[in-house]
């Protein structure tokens, strides 16, 4: 049988500020996956060491080795998981009894896939809701203000953001060009593409000083278009969104009494929209809703249902609430009350204020 310190793990790239990221690492630790930081503001995910993992240049990555190579005498082989949702799902597989591999848990947690197939679809429905276009936490980040003031508020971060890749790719460029092994034309047309996206969103922010009137008429323009873009994306696509995601879901958890796989896509992508309207994670779950409505604007509200109230025993990792009465109350709000007392999330978020 083969011993532990010959089990090669698993190992996932991750960014601690990328929703997706946090999404992955909720329940684990270093004993279980090495966790190595891909720092996305210093564009270290565009660097060709990481293009070589992961081509699309995205976090989280999870590298797994194939289970045929597991054996001590074996050169282990390795393949990379780039897409979120599968991540998560080989990650909720492996923390069993019978996994082979070293993201196995020594305290294994239940299996948070639904069992039915009726739930299967909804935690489909509500996972491929939260990974469309419109709701992209990055997307999002970006764009976060209508109007002079608000951008004076999000622009030292963003600009900061968008400062760092820019700075990277044109240091990989200029790298490329005097470097005896040159990365492929694909690659060079990758970041060169990212490097126009980038300056086109960094146009927009820049000369965050200076008022709407005083800027050249190219500056204006950039400036008008940021400014409807995050109309766009905040009320028109994220209400859209929200309105649907608020249908699927049942409470306290996202499919009911019991968390699930549909929550761990789910907290992460909230959490980092709240945060986006000027909450925090330790809001209780109406508040958090409330800054999330009325950052969207418009007069936008989600629809107000009767549904169970979580309340757990304190430190409680139990996936069935202990107690439950009945409110008024957004879903969205309940699921995050739910969430919020479990350890798990105090763990990512409880220093993060």
């Amino acid at each position: 049988m083969l011993g532990e310190s010959n089990i090669p793990k698993a190992v996932l790239y991750y960014d601690p500020l990328s929703a997706w990221s946090l999404a992955d690492s909720h329940g684990y630790g270093e004993d279980e996956l090495d966790l190595k930081i891909v720092d996305l503001a210093r564009g270290e995910n565009f660097s060709p060491a990481f293009l070589r993992l992961n081509p699309k240049g995205t976090v989280p990555t999870l590298i797994v080795p194939f289970e045929n190579t597991l054996a001590a005498d074996t050169e282990s082989r390795y393949k990379a998981l780039t897409d979120v949702e599968a991540i998560i799902a080989l990650l909720d597989r492996s923390r069993s009894a019978t996994s082979r591999t070293h993201t196995t848990s020594a305290a294994p947690a239940p299996a948070l896939s639904p069992a039915t197939i009726s739930l299967s679809a909804v935690a489909k429905n509500i996972i491929t809701l939260l990974h469309s276009g419109p709701a992209a936490p990055e997307l999002l980040f970006y764009l976060n203000a209508r109007n002079h003031a608000e951008l004076q508020k999000v622009a030292p971060t963003v600009s900061t953001f968008l400062k760092g890749r820019h700075g990277a790719l044109e240091r990989y460029l200029a790298e490329n060009e005097t470097s005896p092994v040159r990365v492929s034309e694909k690659t060079k047309t990758f970041w060169l593409e990212k490097k126009h996206a980038t300056e086109e969103l960094l146009a927009a922010v820049q000369d965050v000083d200076k008022a709407d009137a005083e800027l050249s008429e190219a500056g204006k323009k950039a400036r008008q278009e940021y400014y409807e873009n995050t109309k766009a994306a905040w009320e028109v696509g994220l209400s859209l969104v929200l309105t649907k995601l608020s249908k699927e879901l049942v409470g306290p958890f996202a499919l009911g009494d019991q968390i699930s796989v549909a929550d761990a896509h789910l907290v992460a992508w909230l959490a980092f929209l709240v945060e986006l309207s000027g909450g925090s994670p330790t809001d209780n779950g109406a508040v958090a809703i409330t800054r999330l409505e009325q950052h969207i604007g418009g007069g936008f509200t989600l629809p107000k249902d009767t549904v169970p109230v979580v309340g757990q025993t304190a430190g409680s990792e139990a996936t069935t609430p202990t107690q439950a009465a009945a409110a008024p109350v957004a879903k969205l709000a309940v699921v995050w009350d739910a969430v919020k007392e479990r350890p798990s999330w105090k763990k990512v978020y409880g220093g993060h204020a």
